[in-house]
């Protein structure tokens, strides 16, 4: 991944009627990033995508694509998979992912040869000929997807691109997903599912009634909102008396289950947890399974943003 930026908002505003849905956003897409969009329903995230692809202009602020103002012209390079799937019901499969490659200035027969290659990855080479109406939800929505990337765009947008799926089905997107930005693709993703942001995502922005509220990698946000906790499980022949824990070098005991023999610490800020670990291995009889930090999720984190 490069540090070359291929999409930047700078201060983006958008209104409707009394409603300000984006109130000055701002964030860079890295070329060659899988970038998330987080928020809950109604924060802004679709209303900002809607001007990323040109469906909506913004009220101010501007927005770059390679390095040029964005204009109508960059669609072309631009795959966006809506979260209201828009498939025509009566069109057969692949007239009609045919018909939109071609939309998006893809030649017929580069076209053919990209669905072909589709039909047998996804497996559905006996529903080409069906109508959409025909197909199961999962497989309308594999449909959908196919149609969102074949022309091969540099930015796919994916606006929760797993709702309505199987477990089966969500796999095989998200390891499609990865597999095209392997290959260059540079993925934005928007969800109000914070559990997939670190599966997926490698930065995020954080939109809260229009306004971004966190922005930056996800590894370095989850460092700066973490709160030196640590988990520790050990056998069941290992007991750990309260004199052996009031003599651990620790801001406190959390939690401890002395059935399960788990047990949950906070260091002071500026502990080394080495010092820890070492004062445990000291315990005689102690029989350690697993020791690690505990870094707070993307909804602690959400909750703890917000309220600030």
């Amino acid at each position: 991944m490069t540090n070359k930026i291929l999409l930047s908002l700078q201060s983006v505003e958008k209104q409707y009627e009394s409603h300000k849905a984006v109130q000055s956003v701002s964030f860079d897409v890295p070329e060659g990033s899988i970038y998330g969009i987080l928020g809950p329903n109604g924060a802004g995230k679709t209303s900002t995508i809607r001007i990323i692809t040109c469906i909506t202009r913004a009220d101010g602020g501007q927005i770059f694509f390679g390095g040029e103002p964005l204009q109508p012209k960059h669609v072309e390079n631009i795959g966006y998979m809506p979260e209201e799937r828009g498939l025509y019901k009566k069109m057969k499969v692949e007239e009609q992912v045919l018909y939109l490659a071609q939309l998006k200035g893809m030649p017929y027969k580069t076209a053919k040869t990209e669905w072909e290659a589709w039909c047998k990855r996804f497996d559905i080479d006996s529903w080409r000929q069906k109508t959409i109406e025909d197909l199961s939800k999962g497989m309308q929505q594999k449909v959908q997807f196919i149609t969102t990337v074949l022309h091969r765009p540099r930015l796919l947008i994916l606006d929760e691109p797993f709702s309505g799926l199987d477990p089966v089905n969500s796999l095989l997107i998200q390891e499609e997903i990865h597999r095209l930005n392997r290959e260059g693709t540079t993925i934005l993703f928007s969800t109000h599912r914070m559990e997939q942001v670190e599966q997926i995502c490698e930065h995020i922005v954080l939109i809260n009634k229009g306004k971004d509220v966190l922005k930056g990698e996800v590894k370095s946000i989850k460092n700066q909102y973490k709160e030196h906790l640590f988990e520790l499980h050990y056998a069941l022949n290992s007991p750990l008396s309260a004199e052996q824990l009031a003599a651990l070098p620790v801001l406190r005991i959390v939690s401890h289950n002395e059935e399960r023999r788990e047990l949950k610490i906070q260091l002071k800020e500026g502990d080394n947890a080495r010092q820890l670990l070492a004062a445990l291995l000291q315990i005689e009889r102690l029989d350690i399974i697993l020791f690690r930090e505990l870094l707070p999720t993307f909804n602690e984190i959400f909750i703890r943003a917000v309220g600030s």
